[in-house]
């Protein structure tokens, strides 16, 4: 298996080399050569195993050059009973008839980002002593909320490696910004910025190419990889929950090993839902893709008009972690669907950059169309859907999560398509106390974080994760906060 970039064809990359690069050095990302398939015998085979198991069986099929030994390593690591609250990695809930809640957020950091930032370090070292064994590895991080704390957890303390998180200062929940700047470990740092996720993206976008910092990490024997999902590292572990949610719902007999089922993702970056693309690319039985955005509907536009347009205003909702313009993994897509062409995706996001827009030719938005379905949620949905499915099942479910159920929701009434539905469950609806409490209770909120924790747990009748209670006697460490013009400025000073 060898890996191209979107916006150059010709290079030729192994997975290891792929991943301790995190991304091209002319701006494109890493995707494999071609989609390997996951046949029906291979999915039998597979029902009753673990997800250790399952995620080596998917994974070997995409890092062809890691050693058995390798894989079983990164895996039986980053998996254990001792950093998820399940046994079974992820839990599925039924909500109705055709839905099932997919919930990733049962690892340390309470986001779906754990399923794949505890094994990219491991994957990430692997690859360097591949690779570049040599170097010390810089990794740069730009974080809407959830990305940053997995990350930071992933790597902390990793040998060989340190890392830098910018966040936005003002696009986070107050947990997620206590989970950040309370993070122990003494190779990492975090910085907010004064800016949107979409400055902190492109900020960190161009650091990665800025000739005077790459002279200095030559200098220090050090190289920059990334931790966002624009790394295949990153992405690749996100497959393997769809092919063992799938395999779940086989194993609970919910449907039968074959059946076609929906997949609804809440996504503001693209990558979660891009994910789910591949696994179904591989033979995953999916009918249809959900693409759920909140009130910053760049995707749901682009999926209804075949035209990206950034060129708006910008909102800071309840479901902060998809407040997010400039959508980096949709390129994977439109390398895929425009037939690999690479002057094509460099031409649309030359226009992105430059004009802040884009438009696609109609065979790719048909094939767009063909396969996704677009939609968006408000915050006062997001708040109804929120209260509705914790009064009519007992459910309680955090902003984004409830974003993927309104946005399914209307796909259901529109098509009348009565598919099993997975709907992504993103976080713990105690990152967004404040908004969840507003859901279900009537009662007047108090302004400590700890104080809404107390009383969401009593009001519903939940219990908020240990991780999440312990912050409230953790040290700040982190209070340093730049404009977006000096993040370049934060980067040299963290490496000195």
């Amino acid at each position: 298996m060898e890996y191209q970039s979107t916006r150059d064809s010709s290079l030729r990359l192994s997975s290891a080399q792929a991943i301790a690069q995190g991304i091209s050095a002319e701006g494109g990302l890493f995707v494999p050569s071609e989609i390997p398939s996951l046949s029906m015998q291979e999915m039998e085979s597979l029902l009753g195993a673990s997800y250790r198991e399952k995620a080596k069986a998917v994974l070997k099929k995409f890092l062809t050059d890691f050693t058995d030994e390798e894989l079983n390593y990164c895996v039986d690591n980053a998996y254990t009973d001792q950093k998820f609250d399940s046994d079974n990695i992820f839990e599925l809930s039924k909500v109705g008839d055709t839905a099932f809640l997919l919930e990733l957020w049962h690892g340390p950091t309470c986001a779906f980002k754990d399923m794949a930032l505890q094994l990219l370090p491991y994957l990430m070292t692997v690859s360097a002593k591949k690779t570049v064994a040599d170097k010390e590895i810089v990794v740069l991080v730009a974080t809407s909320g959830d990305t940053g704390k997995a990350a930071l957890e992933g790597f902390k303390d990793v040998p060989g490696t340190r890392m830098l998180v910018f966040y936005p200062e003002d696009g986070v929940s107050r947990m997620q910004k206590l989970q950040m700047t309370t993070q122990e470990g003494e190779n990492l740092f975090v910085c907010a910025i004064k800016g949107n996720f979409d400055d902190a993206q492109n900020g960190v976008k161009a650091i990665f190419t800025d000739p005077e910092i790459l002279k200095e990490l030559e200098q220090n024997g050090q190289m920059f990889s990334s931790a966002n999902s624009i790394n295949w590292g990153r992405l690749v572990p996100q497959i393997v929950y769809y092919v063992a949610a799938y395999l779940k719902m086989v194993e609970e007999k919910e449907i039968a090993l074959g059946d076609e089922i929906n997949v609804a993702v809440p996504t503001g970056n693209f990558g979660n839902i891009l994910a789910a693309y591949y696994a179904a690319q591989m033979g995953l039985p999916v009918k249809k893709l959900i693409c759920a955005s909140n009130k910053n509907k760049v995707l749901t536009d682009f999926i209804a008009t075949g035209t990206y347009d950034k060129n708006r205003e910008f909102y800071l909702t309840s479901s902060p972690s998809m407040d997010i313009l400039i959508s980096s993994n949709l390129e994977r897509l439109l390398y895929a669907l425009s037939g690999k062409d690479d002057s094509a995706i460099r031409t649309w996001f030359s226009a992105l950059k430059t004009q802040g827009r884009y438009t696609v030719p109609d065979s790719v938005k048909e094939e767009l169309q063909s396969r996704f379905y677009g939609g968006f949620c408000d915050d006062a949905e997001t708040e109804a859907i929120i209260r509705e499915v914790f009064s009519r099942y007992g459910y309680l479910c955090d902003t984004h999560t409830a974003v993927g159920v309104k946005v399914y929701k209307e796909y259901k009434e529109q098509s009348k398509d009565d598919t099993k539905t997975l709907i992504a469950s993103t976080a713990s609806p105690y990152k967004f106390c404040e908004s969840v409490l507003s859901a279900v209770s009537d009662e007047a909120i108090p302004s400590d974080e700890f104080l809404q924790v107390e009383q969401l747990q009593k009001v519903t009748g939940t219990k908020a994760p240990a991780s999440l209670l312990s912050l409230k006697d953790k040290a700040v460490r982190f209070q340093k906060s730049v404009a977006r013009e000096e993040m370049a400025e934060a980067v040299k000073e963290m490496l000195k």
